[in-house]
């Protein structure tokens, strides 16, 4: 899957984001590029944040950043990978609700989506791999990291 991130150019390393409003439109900027979701989602998932509070963040440093299922503008199913240095606060009064890596989610194939999601978890459930890709500098760290586990 890193692999993928790098071949596809779904990737973005970035020093900092001002905030998590600014964190998930830096995230969607390399689904934007090729067409793969509309200027518009990236509001909408910021919609969604406002509106239930932050369930992307699934685990402290980590956030994936996602909109209900058939989501308007999105054109093809997809993930895309950022990695801030600075992590952006969700919730200023809990930590574990930072996050520093974000795997920012468009489907519109429920089936692709189901496929693309069960080989995310598969990845972020080794906590190793997680930790190291928090210090990855850029795409060359990300193919060393898939070369490395799988």
């Amino acid at each position: 899957m890193l692999k993928e991130f790098v071949e596809k150019k779904h990737y973005k390393f970035a020093k900092s984001a001002k905030d998590w409003k600014d964190a998930i439109r830096m995230s969607c900027e390399v689904l934007e590029a090729d067409g793969t979701v509309e200027e518009n989602y990236k509001e909408d998932l910021i919609k969604c944040v406002e509106k239930y509070g932050p369930y992307i963040v699934i685990m402290p440093g980590l956030a994936m950043p996602h909109s209900q299922e058939f989501a308007e503008g999105v054109h093809k199913t997809e993930i895309a990978f950022m990695k801030l240095d600075q992590p952006v606060s969700f919730d200023p009064t809990d930590h574990d609700k930072d996050a520093i890596l974000f795997f920012t989610l468009a489907s519109c194939n429920t089936d692709q989506h189901l496929d693309n999601m069960s080989r995310l978890a598969e990845m972020l459930s080794n906590e190793e791999l997680v930790e190291e890709l928090k210090e990855a500098k850029g795409p060359e760290d990300l193919l060393a990291l898939e070369e490395k586990y799988f």
